[in-house]
């Protein structure tokens, strides 16, 4: 039976668990309609585009996620907060490890091309606020940026150890060593 939705909003999560699962590749539209519960009609009239306006859909949704939820605090908030933020946040978004980085699945496949500004954009905004709130923190500027790509790099890797294991806790354990390496790295909090 076909699913009922209003909104093109209501979509883009489906077909994030989508891509997820089978890939840029692998989602054919008959994948999508089945797993989404919704007609080929449906899908276009909410994406005339076809699935590549889809998975466009999907990435800056998971931008958005990502922008209010880790960018932002990182960027703005008191840094030692905002990174305490980010490694929980990260946890709870990428289910300890169980859901796949749609961004990091797409950077892997030969999607990476056709969606290598948004791909792009994601790691690099991550890798610097991350480095931003460092050296707000104290970092030197080079150690700081040094440490966002090792860090994101790290969370990254968990994921795919997580899976190719198929052992959820080498996720957790994994960014418990990266959050206590970076706190180790950082100089002692200034009292006021």
């Amino acid at each position: 039976m076909a699913r009922t939705v209003f909104e093109r909003e209501d979509v883009v999560p489906l077909l994030a668990e989508v891509f997820r699962a089978l890939g840029y590749e692998g989602a054919s539209l008959s994948a999508l309609t089945a797993r989404t519960g919704l007609s080929k009609g449906s899908l276009y009239n909410f994406f005339p585009g076809g699935k590549a306006e889809m998975a466009a859909a999907v990435l800056a949704h998971v931008d958005g996620w990502f922008e209010r939820e880790i960018f932002t605090p990182l960027a703005q908030d008191e840094p030692r907060a905002a990174i305490a933020h980010m490694w929980a946040a990260s946890d709870a978004y990428f289910r300890s490890g169980r859901r796949v980085c749609l961004v990091g699945a797409f950077a892997l496949e030969e999607t990476r091309d056709r969606f290598a500004l948004a791909i792009q954009g994601y790691f690099r905004r991550w890798i610097e606020t991350l480095a931003s709130a460092l050296t707000r923190a104290g970092s030197d500027p080079g150690q700081a940026a040094a440490l966002a790509e090792y860090a994101v790099g790290g969370i990254q890797g968990a994921l795919v150890l997580a899976r190719a294991l198929n052992d959820e806790t080498a996720f957790g354990r994994t960014l418990a060593r990266l959050e206590q390496e970076m706190a180790a790295s950082l100089p002692p909090a200034r009292t006021p």
